[in-house]
């Protein structure tokens, strides 16, 4: 046949989808629904449609029903194991997909997709197509030809590579032809398959047999002259097998389909259809495909843009009648341009403050309908409060983001194309599909794109609101939304305005001491390996390591020796240039991100005004950035000075206030035991009282060793240690800390109840919760993978605790902030930091705070142990540690 210009590309569709579920980490959208193999299935087939650009493309799947195969051999494939239920769950979804994309699905009961496919690509290549097969099962390899070409996925490092086979590359691996490659497959068998054939031969003999006798038949007729003599005798034994295994291998080439060449036309692939699908699956990546992005959506409202403030009384006629409004402020450059009203799900109104009508007003207007007791609902209530000054005991505004977050902690976002599609059922184009680059200004304000990005901003909080709040108190968090959550968005704002005071000249003194001590280290560490090299270069590093000093432990992979610091840490102890690599590594960083890195954040006022994140971790704690002031190192003193830097305002001092082992309290709590609350209770040493119980000696004789062991374990039960983890962090043997683990659990009994009642609970319900009713779901308990189901046994079992401690400073940050404020003080909370809260304290009102904090925070929960409270001041962050 003559070349008709035309390529098909025939794809084996469990084949791939199998390797591609194996190839990435489990991944699921906010139904809960499993998608990293459809999202690796795209990732291939992308990947090889444009390196071919073919015009035709199918995909052929097996039908679970037996095969002709089967009736031969009916132990065929009988070894397999079950599809895992995560895979299963994604076979009609990646059909839906394909549908959607217009990509023809193949499938005929009797037949496996393998049949299909080689009967297609035979129907193909007669119509003049050149024919591309892709699929991860080495069997395919006897379709390839001259014409036909066989595309092998594999992963390696981490990333996928395609091997390629025509005939001659077939040839060329195995030293026979594609037909061949099926009588090999009849000697040496196939276990994924469960073809027997000939017990003792292998690949390398079946093929020195095929290359010089041509077919299994041709074997046969030459028996007696098959070496070595076992696969002789074997052969001659086992040659019905040998037979019937080849019948098994071939691939069927005239299967009956009903089927036409011209349906698998490659085109219209991304469409409404398949964008919004791919929008439902948080396949972000992929949207970029999509040049005209285009959604269908009921959810299109009309805007109206306000120039003047005689129309106000237009929106508060229609918020009245709807008795809640949706509410966006927008605003650049510390400049609000304009507020978005929704009022129902047809009519916006974009109050224009860029032109005509002055800021005050439209946010008077925005306080009167508050205040005449509209409810007002917003996407980021925080973002909004710079320019409408709302308050905590403002009931009737909503922060609907919040509440999303509260409902599902395990999202990566929560604006409103994630609330519209989790709640409404409704795909919206996000904020950057609508505006990409486009920064927003006074000219560009009134702008299509940026009018209906506002309208979704309005009018998605109010839409939501009855389904979301409903559901808030079906799950039995509305308390915790409006006592805890709510008021903690005013909180987060007032430090974020408050900022902390940084003295950049001590910045700069710190950054000094850092790069001195770096340079001792580095020549340490130069001196230690003998040669001059780069240090922060791992494949310079671990050869110098591993081989020329020849230290112990050393792994090796494809790129190299690991030098991470989990390796390290291991083998810290074999030869003092570890310990100073660590701690060069530690001091590099801090001097980058923080003592150099710092300076770029402060403002002009002379203070970093850094963002606390609410809606980023599942257990429910702040999170900070820009920049991050919760991982400054605290273990080495050199990284505890940078503190020095932060300094109160002329005429205040810092007073610092932290839990002590609020976590463990929380434990005792939540677990009962007896043992561990009267520990507590009668303010004894915890670690010690471990260790007393654990090593069996009296409190007064516990050697520093023993607590710190007894510290370990005290603190890792929290997080779900293992006995493995244990032994790394203390140095002993996996059996040391496996007894050491049976005989804490045998101290704190109620504790490994309480402990296995939270696994319980989470593989019956799917989630724990924390002591105020936080939800924590953990889907991967129901991984087919040990992995993560033991993840998620550690998270049931340490999420509670963690989850119930970031409550509790939740509410003392919560109270403490408001206390100063409801007495007038001029002392302000400026910092939250894990367990810890930092108040610029006037210095005339000093003991005041300090009796505040203590208060606060000691009555923030009602437990049975108590929480005890630290505080102190200074004259800088270090000193009020």
């Amino acid at each position: 046949m003559p070349d008709t210009g035309k390529k098909i590309l025939i794809i084996d569709g469990h084949s791939i989808l199998n390797r591609a579920f194996y190839g990435l980490p489990d991944l699921t959208n906010y139904e809960g629904l499993h998608t990293n193999a459809v999202l690796g299935f795209l990732n291939i087939i992308f990947k090889i449609i444009d390196e071919e650009n073919p015009t035709n493309v199918c995909v052929a799947f097996d039908v679970k029903q037996p095969t002709f195969r089967h009736l031969v051999y009916k132990e065929y494939k009988g070894t397999r194991k079950p599809m895992p239920d995560e895979l299963r769950e994604q076979v009609p979804l990646i059909k839906e997909v394909l549908t959607a994309m217009n990509v023809t699905i193949v499938e005929k009961g009797g037949y496996e997709a393998d049949d299909i496919i080689g009967t297609l690509s035979r129907v193909a290549d007669s119509a003049g197509y050149k024919v591309v097969i892709v699929s991860g099962d080495r069997d395919l390899l006897q379709l390839a030809t001259d014409n036909i070409l066989v595309r092998i996925p594999k992963t390696k490092a981490g990333g996928t590579t395609i091997e390629n086979y025509y005939a001659d590359d077939v040839k060329d691996l195995y030293g026979v032809t594609p037909v061949q490659f099926i009588d090999m497959k009849g000697l040496m068998g196939d276990t994924s398959d469960n073809i027997p054939g000939v017990p003792g031969i292998g690949e390398k003999t079946a093929s020195k047999i095929i290359q010089q006798w041509g077919s299994v038949a041709g074997a046969l007729e030459h028996i007696d002259e098959i070496k070595p003599p076992k696969a002789q005798k074997n052969l001659a034994e086992f040659s019905e097998q040998a037979i019937m295994s080849r019948e098994l291998a071939a691939i069927k080439l005239d299967c009956e389909l009903d089927f036409k060449l011209e349906d698998t036309t490659y085109e219209n692939a991304f469409n409404d259809s398949s964008y919004n699908i791919f929008k439902r699956l948080e396949f972000k990546s992929l949207l970029k495909k999509f040049d005209n992005k285009q959604t269908v959506s009921e959810l299109k409202p009309d805007i109206t843009v306000v120039h003047s403030t005689a129309d106000f009384a237009y929106i508060e006629d229609a918020a009245k009648k709807s008795g809640a409004v949706g509410v966006y402020v927008a605003h650049s450059d510390d400049m609000m341009l304009g507020i978005a009203v929704a009022c129902d799900s047809k009519d916006v109104y974009v109050i224009n403050c860029s032109s005509g009508i002055d800021p005050d007003e439209a946010v008077k207007f925005i306080y009167d309908l508050k205040n005449a007791g509209i409810i007002i609902c917003m996407e980021d209530l925080k973002s909004a409060l710079k320019y409408v000054d709302f308050h905590e005991c403002d009931t009737n505004v909503l922060d609907i983001g919040v509440a999303a977050y509260l409902l599902n902690p395990m999202e990566d976002s929560y604006d409103y194309d994630d609330v519209a599609k989790e709640y409404l059922g409704n795909i919206l184009l996000s904020e950057k599909e609508l505006i990409g680059k486009d920064e927003l200004n006074i000219f560009t304000f009134i702008s299509d794109n940026f009018l209906e990005v506002f309208s979704y901003k309005a009018v998605v909080p109010l839409l939501a609101k009855d389904i979301v709040m409903d559901k808030l108190a079906k799950e039995g968090m509305l308390e915790l939304y409006n006592k805890v959550e709510l008021p903690t968005v005013y909180t987060l704002y007032d430090m974020e305005k408050r900022g902390i005071r940084v003295d950049k000249a001590e910045l700069e003194e710190y950054s000094k001491k850092l790069e001195k001590r770096i340079q001792e280290l580095h020549d340490s560490i130069i001196g230690y390996a003998g040669k001059e090299f780069n240090i922060n270069s791992p494949k310079q590093l671990g050869p110098i390591l591993f081989e020329d000093m020849g230290i112990p432990g050393g792994k090796k992979t494809k790129t190299g020796y690991s030098t991470s610091v989990d390796v390290l840490e291991k083998v810290k102890n074999e030869h003092p240039i570890i310990g100073d690599i660590l701690e060069y590594r530690q001091l590099t960083k801090l001097n980058s991100t923080y003592a150099v890195g710092l300076v770029n954040y402060i403002s002009d006022d002379g203070r970093i005004h850094g963002t606390f994140n609410q809606t980023i971790t599942a257990t429910g704690r702040i999170s900070s950035t820009e920049p991050n002031l919760q991982n400054i190192p605290m273990k080495l003193e050199l990284g505890r000075l940078i503190r020095k830097a932060f300094i109160p305002k002329e005429g205040y001092i810092f007073v610092d206030a932290d839990y002590s082992q609020v976590e463990l309290r929380v434990l005792a709590h939540l677990s009962g035991d007896e043992v561990m609350k009267n520990a507590f209770l009668n303010n004894v040493d915890i670690h010690a009282t471990t260790a007393s119980e654990v090593f069996e000696v009296p409190i007064g004789e516990v050697t520093p060793l023993q607590r710190r062991h007894a510290k370990a374990v005290n603190f890792g039960i929290v997080y779900g240690i293992s006995a493995f983890g244990l032994s790394e962090d203390l140095g002993i043997s996996r059996k040391e800390a496996s007894d050491f683990i049976a005989k804490y659990y045998d101290t704190y009994k109620s504790i490994k109840a309480y402990l296995d009642e939270q696994v319980a609970h989470a593989k019956e319900k799917g989630y724990v919760t924390t002591m105020f009713g936080r939800i924590r779901p953990i889907p991967e308990l129901k991984s087919s993978n040990f992995m993560q189901r033991s993840f998620g046994e550690r998270v049931a079992m340490n999420s509670p605790i963690q989850g119930t401690a970031a409550d509790i400073i939740k509410i003392a940050m919560v109270r403490v902030n408001m206390k100063l404020k409801e007495l007038g003080l001029k002392s302000q909370l400026i910092l939250q930091i894990h367990d810890e809260l930092l108040i610029e304290a006037a210095e005339d009102e000093v003991d005041i705070v300090k009796k505040l904090l203590v208060d606060e925070m000691m009555h923030a929960a009602d437990m049975t142990v108590p929480l005890e409270v630290g505080v102190a001041s200074g004259n800088n962050w270090y000193e009020a540690k």
